[in-house]
């Protein structure tokens, strides 16, 4: 089973995890806009000449999963890494509220539903993580989920030990997955509070902005220190070798997409997908049939 590439932003599975020793920005000698503009273009031509090889092997694929808070730059994230990438190649499914029809089955069909072929990268902008996350901050949303074992009180001691179920139901999930040839590689873009109020104030102040602006981002604003608990209790939980969690600093988006563009790259790298090799029988062929075209 292919374990995914160490990194310095990789959250490691033997250690804990603490949320206030993680950057949200690098030291400024990182964040050369010119240096940085040059290495995204070239990781991004890599990451689709490497995708064009695992899609002609057609054995294995890679799943990039995509968590952050509201305006961390998820969208142009995955615009910017995966731009030279072949759209057959390529599937990117975004995750809202689950509607009546997803509700109906369990929590994870409908990312099931969206995982990529063999030979594809997949992306999804948010996740099955979700459940781990909004749903924690808002334990009420269970309620409609219609669970046969759900405690009647939905406060944190109540449900410890549900959580501890779908953190388990996570990883057997990713677990599965690894061992059928996906690698499943987890970025959590890691934006400041005080950043995200930046770029709200953005959206309010530049009309080709507003689109991106809800007043329920200004709410769920209001439960930073819960989403970041359960963040932390996430990551902890759930980062794996075989899918593991990246922090990456998001308070400067270009050094962001960099790293997750690195990222890709090295574990593209590390499982070295070959293009097929020409079975003898087929190659004897090739002079008759290059024979054949140049007599036409």
């Amino acid at each position: 089973m292919f374990e995914a590439v160490k990194n310095k932003y990789l959250v490691d599975h033997k250690s804990d995890f603490v949320i206030a020793d993680s950057l949200t920005v690098e030291d400024k000698s990182l964040l050369d806009k010119k240096s940085l503009k040059d290495e995204l273009k070239d990781l991004a031509k890599e990451i689709g000449e490497l995708q064009h090889q695992l899609y002609a092997e057609d054995r294995r694929s890679i799943l990039c999963v995509f968590q952050a808070m509201d305006a961390a730059g998820k969208d142009s994230t995955i615009r910017a890494v995966f731009n030279r990438v072949n759209p057959t190649g390529c599937r990117v499914s975004s995750f809202k509220k689950p509607s009546s029809l997803e509700l109906d089955h369990d929590f994870m069909w409908r990312s099931t539903t969206r995982l990529p072929e063999r030979g594809q990268i997949g992306i999804f902008n948010r996740s099955y993580f979700e459940e781990g996350l909004v749903v924690k901050v808002h334990p009420e949303f269970l309620k409609f989920q219609r669970l046969p074992d759900l405690p009647k009180t939905l406060d944190d001691k109540s449900l410890a030990e549900f959580w501890d179920n779908r953190y388990e139901s996570f990883n057997d999930f990713e677990k599965h997955l690894a061992r059928n040839g996906t690698l499943v590689l987890k970025f959590w873009l890691n934006v400041s509070k005080e950043e995200q109020k930046n770029r709200f104030l953005s959206r309010l102040d530049e009309p080709e902005k507003h689109w991106k602006f809800s007043s329920s981002d200004l709410k769920e604003r209001g439960y930073w220190d819960d989403y970041m608990e359960a963040y932390q209790d996430l990551l902890n939980n759930t980062s794996k070798p075989w899918a593991p969690w990246h922090a990456i600093p998001a308070d400067n988006k270009l050094y962001m997409r960099v790293q997750v563009a690195k990222i890709i790259v090295e574990n593209l790298k590390a499982m070295d997908p070959q293009y097929p090799v020409a079975k003898e029988k087929e190659v004897a062929q090739f002079d008759e049939m290059r024979a054949a075209l140049n007599n036409e």
